[in-house]
Formats: C-alpha cells, structure tokens, sequence
C-alpha cells in the first residue's frame, strides 16, 4: 500500500510539472495561435498517456484527441479586474476537507458579460476563473458543470501584469475539469457569478 502511494504522489507530481511546464511555452509563444495548438498536442498527450490523467482506462482506448475547437482570436481578452462586493463559496472535497474561495475581482467581457474572479484561501492561494456557458449540457456542447480557464495553483496560468492589475482571459484555453472524465473525483464548478447567458465556442468541449 506504502509503494502503490508512493507511485501515485509521483504521478501526480509529474502531471503538475508537466502542466506548469506547458503553460510556461504558452506564455511565452508569441502568437497565441501557434501557443494554443502546444497546449492541444500537449493536453492530448496528458490525457491519454499519462498515468495521472483523469481519463479511464475505457476512454482511453478509443482516444482520438479531446473535442477542442480551432483557435479564435476573438476570445483572447487581456482584462482589468475590476472590484467587487466582497463574496466567497467553499466546495467541500472527499479528500482536502473544506476549500474556501474568496471573491478577488470581476472581468467584464466586452458584448458577453462578466465574469467573477476567485482566490484560493488555502491550498498556495492561486486564481480561479470558472465559466460555464450556454452551451453547457447540451449535447456536442460543453461540459455541464462547466469549464476552468485559469486555475493558477494547479499550473493554467495564461498570465497577468499585477502593477496594471490586469490578467489575460483566452477562452480558448478553457478545459473539462477532471469530473468530466471521472465521478470519483470531486471538482469546484462554476457558482452563479460565472455562468453566460451566451454561447462560448472556443476551447476543449464535452464528448458524452
């Protein structure tokens, strides 16, 4: 039992270098295109071959490469956080206990509409921005739970400049957290503030 732990924190922790390692590339790639299909090649590795990934052992056996739409420029938002109303959720996990999330700021997509921005209050304290659209749950749509397109903690980090207090938005790069894949694992979705009412159809889509 010791040993099978042992493999599974080293699994894990070499995912999360891999991930930290590929959104590095993304950052710095200069055309936002080309950084997206590093992190498609990527992700499609990940997912299918690694021993950590979420997917199962079923899916991975007729594997293609996960449903992600082709890059549009239109969706890359670099965004001021604007203030807001102090706010916070906690999502209760089967492993870590209770997670607090702390309302940081708000980003407001121009003709979309706006968007809450969280901040771990445990756990290294990274940036959370979930989505979910309305294509969510629809069939060839998105994930019903929604998707992460920043979870800086864990590595999606699509970068910021602190002194402007501005992030980048790329909603291209928004992705299935791992539930999508397995129930067993037990994933933070999208509460209200981040749901629209518009249909966003960039990014890694839901393959039921």
């Amino acid at each position: 039992m010791a040993h099978t732990s042992a493999r599974t924190a080293l699994e894990t922790a070499d995912w999360r270098r891999r991930v930290f390692a590929l959104y590095a590339a993304v950052r710095a790639e200069v055309d936002p295109e080309d950084a997206h299909e590093l992190w498609r090649i990527e992700r499609d590795d990940l997912m299918s071959r690694h021993p950590a990934s979420p997917m199962l052992a079923d899916d991975r056996l007729l594997f293609e490469g996960l449903p992600i739409a082709p890059y549009d420029p239109e969706w890359r938002f670099e965004l001021p956080l604007v203030p807001a109303e102090p706010g916070g959720f906690e999502f209760a996990t089967g492993t870590d206990g209770i997670v607090p999330f702390e309302r940081i700021g708000v980003v407001e997509l121009p003709g979309a509409g706006s968007l809450d921005v969280w901040r771990l209050m445990t756990y290294g304290g990274g940036i959370f921005l979930p989505v979910r659209d309305a294509l969510a749950g629809r069939e060839d749509g998105t994930y019903g739970g929604g998707r992460y397109v920043l979870d800086t903690v864990k590595g999606a980090d699509l970068g910021a400049d602190a002194a402007a207090g501005r992030i980048v938005v790329d909603f291209n790069f928004a992705y299935n957290p791992s539930c999508a894949y397995d129930p067993a694992w037990a994933c933070p979705l999208a509460p209200p503030g981040d749901v629209l009412d518009i249909e966003v159809p960039v990014g890694e889509f839901f393959r039921s």
